[in-house]
């Protein structure tokens, strides 16, 4: 950060706080792509490939969404993927968020896509990606946004089975630059994917997994040392290990945190319960992402808002270090990574 920059942050009014949040560039680093799916396109993807879906309406299927914990979101998400049958919805899908994501200032965004919830249904791996692939390239020439891919194994499903989905995707090894891991945390530890984690780094692909949001702090503490993953993806729970939270801090291990997900699966029970205010506070390298925002009520900038409404001892510097720390912490070219965070600068310093 500019010294100029840093001396100036403290004395922008909070009154400046919506636009900045809105304005910043940003990038998101946590958002599955199936679960940017909306109502209103499972319905016509249902209509348009002739699958029955047990909700009578668009009305009926929102109110569904009423979570208890993370499995009673999962069988719902499931249900709604279902409706993924050829290339043109997974690019119809991805083309829906990338949409969102301009419109939310999000300059790149690493997508999660979960194979195994369509290979498992018999839809080809490739018709997946190539429909992923063409939404990214897409996105890219139309809209400026840039993107990636990583692709999660399912943790309820055997290390076999991930096997077998690295497998399918080697031909298309250059379509994506990583692996994630997520789905059901309770008796799924990371180090139930230990050997396909290691294959992976192997091969040169970046690692990242999902750990401490219903999960323990072990789990964050496996993912670094058994996965030896690069980021962290919620990892909220951290704070039950101080030393861990030391550790994370310094090491300055990214957390890709998602703070609506967080109150709708009732991590926390409300955002002003959100621990993301004493994460930052701690010095770590916090990040702010939408997870599954057609399911839990909100884009990045609808995140940012909930945030700084729920917790409002957070003001325009937290704004700045969130969005810095999310374009720190991608997989982007440096390059890149510094056009943006110019960008950040012009935002802050016009509003300073």
């Amino acid at each position: 950060m500019p010294l100029e920059l840093a001396s100036r942050l403290d004395k922008i009014g909070r009154d400046k706080l919506p636009g900045l949040l809105h304005g910043m560039p940003k990038c998101e680093l946590h958002i599955h792509i199936e679960g940017s799916l909306e109502p209103e396109l499972i319905f016509a993807l249902a209509q348009r490939n002739g699958v029955t879906i047990p909700y009578a309406s668009v009305e009926a299927l929102r109110e569904a969404y009423a979570f208890t914990d993370l499995q009673s979101f999962l069988d719902i998400y499931y249900a709604g993927a279902s409706v993924l049958l050829k290339e043109e919805d997974f690019f119809d899908m991805a083309m829906a968020y990338f949409h969102r994501a301009k419109a939310d200032n999000v300059v790149h965004a690493e997508l999660f896509f979960d194979p195994q919830t369509h290979t498992d249904r018999g839809v080809p791996f490739q018709t997946v990606i190539d429909g992923l692939t063409r939404a990214g390239e897409t996105a890219q020439r139309e809209l400026g946004v840039s993107s990636a891919l990583i692709m999660c194994f399912l943790r309820h499903l055997s290390e076999e089975a991930a096997f077998e989905t690295l497998a399918q995707a080697m031909p298309f090894k250059d379509r994506f630059i990583g692996v994630g891991l997520d789905s059901g945390e309770r008796g799924n530890p990371p180090e139930k994917f230990a050997r396909v984690f290691e294959q992976c780094r192997q091969l040169g692909l970046h690692l990242v997994a999902h750990a401490g949001e219903e999960g323990p702090a072990a789990y964050i503490e496996t993912a670094l040392d058994v996965l030896k993953v690069e980021r962290i993806d919620h990892g909220v729970r951290c704070v039950e290990s101080p030393a861990l939270v030391e550790r994370l801090a310094r090491e300055q291990v990214p957390l890709t945190v998602c703070p609506l997900s967080n109150v709708k699966l009732c991590v926390f029970d409300t955002m002003d319960r959100h621990n993301l205010a004493a994460l930052l506070e701690a010095g770590l390298k916090v990040t702010v992402n939408s997870d599954d925002p057609a399911y839990f009520g909100g884009y990045m900038n609808a995140n940012f808002d909930a945030t700084f409404d729920g917790l409002p001892q957070l003001g325009p510097r937290h704004a700045y270090v969130l969005a810095r720390n999310s374009i720190e912490a991608s997989f982007a070219a440096e390059s890149a990574k510094a056009e943006w965070i110019e960008q950040l600068d012009r935002v802050f310093a016009d509003a300073a």
